[in-house]
């Protein structure tokens, strides 16, 4: 049995024993989750090991990889610089950024990025992985080329572009690197754990991955046996030219190490965001309302950031999704709280996000990536929060 670190309020108890069972029935290696009610923290769990191969236990400050968890952060982040009145989100993001004018994308808006209705989830000629990872040359490549769709005519995830689209952003009109804008203006005020483009001072700090591949590979069922509702999307990933494939092929390798040093490095705004449970909460929970003092969005722009922009039936996922400008919104079968609530999900199960209605703000990191639709740890999670709400005691945990 697991032992599970830190603490809840009164009235909580179901988040504690919800994350107790992730690792005794549900796969979790090391995890930490952290919920904030109001402004307040009143769950604020860790526990398991941080690196299988060592062994290394999971501790209060151990940093965890989020992947697209990231692009919640980003966004924070841009509609920062709206409200500060440096951008304009229905501005074509030629004005801030001309080169991205070529072939044809003069006239998209930057919300048209934030909200994956640009067509660019993928390049022409993918870029050696280092250097995407050293900027420049993908924001080149994306500068130049075609959309893969008539902008804003359909959506479609873009998975790894929308990191280095929406990042030049805020490079071209902070003139700061996105990594930095987020360090400066978001983390430092906030007391946030949180890292795009991890310091080598904190390497240490971070755990290691681990992943399961999905106990069924639906790719080498034949089609009479794969559910009717999946077999478009199984088509996709099936032919190597489809949208759902080449999204994530726009690097050489396409393959990205994780868990590799240098990619922790770098500045993934999309992905490797690094940081912990605690610190997606507070973050969240300063975008919806004051903690300590600070307040990220006013209750004006949250409404215009958090409003749908984009639904149906995705171009790269090949299921329904919903999005703002920038944030993930809850469809059917999401681990969100509520109709009310953004965030963002991260592969294999991580989960950062805020319900105003509700006053929640929610993190949840974990180093088991798991494959596949049967992963029900977030979800979980998320249960007994809406459980534990019918009986808040009112208190919080002390920081």
């Amino acid at each position: 049995m697991t032992t599970i670190n830190g603490e809840v309020v009164p009235g909580f108890e179901p988040v504690r024993e919800a994350f107790a069972a992730n690792f005794d029935h549900h796969g979790d290696i090391g995890a930490a989750v952290c919920v904030y009610h109001h402004g307040r923290p009143v769950v604020d769990l860790w526990g398991g090991t941080a690196d299988a191969e060592t062994g290394r236990p999971w501790k209060r400050d151990t940093l965890q990889l989020v992947y697209s968890a990231t692009k919640g952060v980003t966004a924070t982040a841009v509609h920062l610089l709206a409200q500060r009145g440096a951008l304009d989100l229905d501005a074509p993001v030629a004005v801030y950024w001309p080169e991205f004018a070529a072939n044809g994308k003069a006239d998209i808006p930057v919300r048209w990025l934030l909200s994956h209705q640009a067509g660019l989830v993928a390049v022409d000629q993918p870029v050696p992985l280092a250097d995407a990872l050293a900027w420049h040359p993908m924001t080149k490549a994306l500068a130049a080329q075609r959309p893969l769709w008539t902008p804003g005519t359909a959506h479609g995830y873009h998975g790894r572009t929308w990191g280095w689209l929406v990042g030049e952003i805020i490079r071209r009109v902070s003139g700061r690197t996105p990594g930095r804008y987020i360090a400066e203006e978001i983390a430092e005020p906030l007391g946030l754990d949180f890292h795009v483009g991890l310091p080598v001072s904190e390497r240490d700090r971070v755990s290691r991955m681990s992943y399961r591949q999905p106990d069924v590979d639906l790719t080498a069922l034949p089609e009479d046996q794969i559910p009717a509702e999946l077999r478009d999307q199984v088509a996709a990933w099936r032919d190597p030219n489809s949208l759902s494939n080449r999204a994530f092929q726009v690097t050489e390798p396409a393959a990205i190490d994780f868990n590799s040093p240098d990619v922790h490095a770098a500045e993934l705004p999309a992905s490797n965001g690094i940081g912990t449970a605690r610190s997606l909460a507070r973050l969240y929970a300063a975008v919806i309302g004051e903690v300590d003092g600070v307040r990220l969005l006013t209750p004006d722009v949250l409404a215009s950031a958090t409003k749908e922009q984009s639904a149906g039936l995705d171009q790269v996922v090949v299921t329904q999704s919903r999005f703002s400008s920038g944030y993930m919104l809850p469809t059917k079968g999401d681990p969100m709280i509520g109709p009310n609530s953004f965030g963002h999900t991260g592969r294999g199960g991580s989960l950062a996000f805020a319900d105003p209605e509700l006053g929640v703000a929610f993190g949840y990191v974990i180093n088991h990536i798991v494959g596949g639709t049967d992963d029900i740890r977030a979800a979980s999670l998320v249960g007994a929060v809406r459980k534990s709400l019918l009986w808040p005691s009112g208190t919080s945990i002390s920081h």
